[in-house]
């Protein structure tokens, strides 16, 4: 092994060598409004790592963290890896009866959690045996120790040796279609994602500003605020509180973040906002990026004529770490995931693994530096989804006469109107293209002659008035096809989504 392959030497000490200590690399948008500098952050993950070992935490324990986006997220996530423990950032809306199941499934020794999610967290760890010390960061109940107690007087540590290949950290995969599942990552992978991604598509610089709304606790969100602005000394702006168009505007008048991360979701909001707003909006961004759902379109299109940048929509996975396919600044095709992201490979495969010819659905198979080692205690899981060098993405896509894939919708969403396949997102995109409507959803239902045929949700935008259902699917017959239209259509005030903005079908099936 040639060096300390450490990820944390890479992305925390570095920086001190190479003289950023005194330059700010997170810096709070809500609360106390608190900044943490390069050279602080090595400090304080050091300490905290000196802290896990005084209490006896040994090497591969894991760290489990139930952390709001603030200034000790990082600070955990690198000061565990510094230790050679393992942190796994758990997502921060789940319920109890989650929480316990994943912790139990974890055997996490120590659990760091905010202060503002202790009262969701408590009944989870009720029955916890694993667990030997319970961190609080901010006033901490009877039965946990502060955070800041725990670490006081703890010795710095110097980063321990670790091999690329070894395991770093675990993400818990965001459960759209079930209970989440373990991702083990190893080292290599974070500097993977900045290599590619991160410096060959995003084009991230030292001098950049970045404003992710989505949260690091999830792998996109990750990269976009932590390991993506980290491996070149820039800054980023972190937000502990639910992101509402107004909030984005406030922080984006206030701090001017030059990338702006964001979900199609939060895109939509936020154009419709500042359409009915009618001003141009106060804002210093350059390029914004856009994953955890395909970006329609029409939501791309009046981001750009209203921002004047672009949103670089991919698709990537907790599996493979961050985007491995992807739209490129200067080559947007609006309504397609782009190409392979400079050091990935795609394949479209059939249900017999042959590869698809053009213009025809096939499963997206991936390869690349950041696939995950495999899952925890899922091991028939694991080997059907990392087949070798190749990793089953679970989306299904067609690749256009230009070498862009287009989104088909999740393997289990799909589904045969009159022998021909169907895809959920192309008959969404169709749906938003009609005045007022925000968001739509659309899955398989049955008729009464028990043929499956597609159903339709829809969120108006605020203010609108719900067409005529009739309407709306002679809107999508004119646009797509006539039997793409959906033969139910219903109005409902929100769509049921992932905390990572992926819309849960499942649940729209089970109640269509």
């Amino acid at each position: 092994m040639s060096g300390n392959e450490n990820a944390a030497v890479y992305f925390v000490d570095r920086h001190i060598s190479e003289g950023r200590a005194d330059k700010v690399a997170f810096r709070e948008a809500d609360g106390a409004r608190r900044s943490l500098t390069y050279g602080q952050l090595a400090e304080e993950t050091a300490r905290f790592g000196g802290a896990l070992l005084r209490h006896g935490v040994r090497r591969e324990e894991r760290i489990a963290m139930i952390v709001r986006d603030q200034i000790e997220f990082p600070v955990v996530f690198w000061g565990a890896m510094k230790a050679g423990a393992i942190p796994v950032p758990l997502n921060t809306l789940l319920s109890a009866p989650v929480y316990e199941a994943i912790l139990s499934d974890s055997r996490a020794s120590i659990l760091v959690v905010s202060e503002q999610l202790w009262e969701t967290v408590k009944p989870a760890i009720a029955d916890n045996t694993a667990l030997r010390a319970v961190l609080v960061i901010g006033d901490a109940p009877e039965g946990t120790e502060s955070y800041t107690t725990f670490t006081k007087g703890a010795e710095p540590i110097e980063t321990v040796d670790a091999h690329g290949d070894e395991l770093a950290f675990w993400l818990y995969s965001s459960g759209s279609t079930g209970t989440p599942k373990g991702v083990r990552h190893v080292h290599s992978s974070l500097k993977a994602t900045a290599d590619t991604f991160g410096a060959q598509v995003l084009g991230i610089r030292e001098d950049d500003t970045v404003f992710s709304v989505a949260k690091m606790f999830f792998a996109y969100g990750l990269g976009n605020a932590m390991s993506f602005p980290m491996s070149v000394g820039a800054t980023t702006v972190i937000f502990g509180g639910r992101p509402t168009p107004d909030g984005v505007f406030e922080i984006m008048a206030r701090e001017k973040p030059s990338v702006f991360c964001g979900v199609p979701t939060l895109f939509a909001a936020v154009v419709a906002e500042q359409e009915a707003k009618g001003d141009a909006p106060d804002h210093a961004i350059r390029i914004s990026t856009s994953a955890g759902e395909a970006l329609p379109r029409e939501i791309g299109e009046r981001w750009e004529k209203l921002w004047g940048c672009e949103i670089i929509d991919g698709v990537g996975s907790t599996e493979m770490l961050h985007i491995f396919l992807s739209n490129r600044p200067g080559d947007i095709a609006y309504g397609t995931s782009g190409r392979a992201v400079p050091g990935y490979e795609v394949r479209l495969v059939d249900e017999h693994d042959e590869d698809v010819p053009e213009g025809e659905v096939g499963e997206l198979l991936v390869r690349g530096p950041s696939s995950a080692e495999g899952y925890w205690n899922r091991r028939h899981k694991s080997q059907s989804t990392f087949e070798g060098h190749w990793t089953r993405t679970g989306d299904k896509y067609e690749r256009d006469a230009e070498g862009r894939y287009i989104y088909c919708g999740r393997t289990d969403d799909m589904f045969k109107v009159s022998g021909i396949w169907v895809s959920p997102f192309e008959v969404e995109q169709a749906l938003i293209e009609f005045p007022g409507v925000l968001e739509a959803a659309v899955v398989a239902r049955r008729d009464d002659e028990d043929l499956v045929k597609p159903a339709a949700f829809i969120v108006m935008k605020e203010g609108a008035t719900a067409p005529d259902g009739q309407a709306l699917k002679d809107f999508v017959k004119d646009k797509i096809g006539m039997w793409k239209y959906p033969r139910w259509v219903s109005f409902v005030e929100e769509l049921p989504k992932t905390a990572t903005g992926k819309i849960q079908r499942f649940k729209l099936r089970d109640s269509a």
